[in-house]
């Protein structure tokens, strides 16, 4: 009698079709990669549960309004509430962990995995009201059609632009001149002890980023961009260091005349061409990009 009457009313189809998408959406956009986070399988229990929430409201909403049910849609604003607590909760958990990694990932990193996390939310909304709206005006056929749009467009913004775009990656020479060390002719920094020298010689690899215009210039320069780097490359090959060894740390340090980056790296695999692919994927941070070219001066 109740699935008779559920099957009676007009939206059960809509809601349903918008549900799975948005279920589907999240499921697409959820994935554990070399950042080695969300953990399996207690990180993506948590987000493909807020992941079938955000679908349910956002495949209610059209159906509550047309019902006149104003105060259903009220729940979207609980949910906005709900997913900055999730950005809140990402960010203090990556913060905690990023204080035992080796090469850590930095705050502006760490900032834009959180904005990731609350984002996808929202695009699961969109992709479960799209499919909705488009079930209760074209029946089912422009459901899956729009459902699958929406797929394809949350796939072209699951990831975001890269280094390759904008700076030039080029192998470097790595050498130790007395206890000063250059990766090209960049100065890095002074290396006091002869272990820590025969460590670098042994294991060291460089690279300059030479970026491409002045936009470039300023993004690469910023000190949470450079960690990004080096937090990456240290995940994906390596790191041939320890706690308390100063002097086998990573850097990145900038030649303040052209903007180019000098890269020291000490990973476990020594591969030019490997790490060379690691540095042009890393993401360009969305807190640090900068775009001094398309500003108008001020006077």
């Amino acid at each position: 009698m109740l699935l008779k009457q559920l099957l009676a009313n007009e939206f059960v189809f809509p809601i349903t079709l918008g549900f799975i998408f948005g279920i589907l959406c999240r499921i697409h956009l959820l994935r554990t990669d070399y950042r080695q986070y969300p953990t399996y399988p207690h990180g993506k229990i948590i987000h493909v549960s807020l992941g079938v929430i955000a679908s349910a409201l956002g495949a209610l909403a059209i159906p509550a309004l047309l019902k006149e049910n104003y105060t259903a849609v009220t729940f979207l604003t609980v949910a906005a509430q709900q997913f900055r607590d999730v950005r809140n909760m990402e960010r203090t958990t990556l913060s905690e962990i990023d204080k035992q990694e080796l090469v850590p990932r930095g705050g502006p990193y760490i900032e834009g995995i959180a904005m990731v996390f609350e984002g996808r939310n929202y695009m699961v909304i969109f992709t479960s009201l799209v499919a909705t709206t488009a079930t209760i005006l074209f029946h089912w056929w422009g459901g899956i059609i729009a459902g699958v749009i929406a797929l394809i467009i949350s796939r072209k913004l699951r990831s975001g632009k890269t280094l390759s775009l904008i700076v030039e990656v080029e192998p470097a020479e790595l050498r130790v001149e007395g206890r000063d060390l250059y990766a090209g002719d960049i100065y890095i920094m002074n290396v006091g002890l002869q272990d820590a020298r025969q460590v670098i010689a042994e294991q060291g690899m460089a690279f300059i980023l030479v970026p491409k215009d002045a936009n470039a210039k300023v993004t690469i320069a910023h000190p949470g961009q450079r960690q990004a780097i080096l937090h990456d490359v240290a995940t994906q090959l390596g790191v041939y260091t320890d706690t308390g060894e100063p002097s086998l740390t990573p850097l990145v340090k900038r030649d303040m005349h052209s903007g180019r980056l000098g890269v020291f790296l000490l990973p476990q695999v020594k591969d030019y061409d490997r790490a060379k692919t690691v540095i042009e994927a890393v993401p360009i941070l969305e807190s640090v990009f900068r775009m001094p070219e398309k500003t108008k001066a001020l006077y």
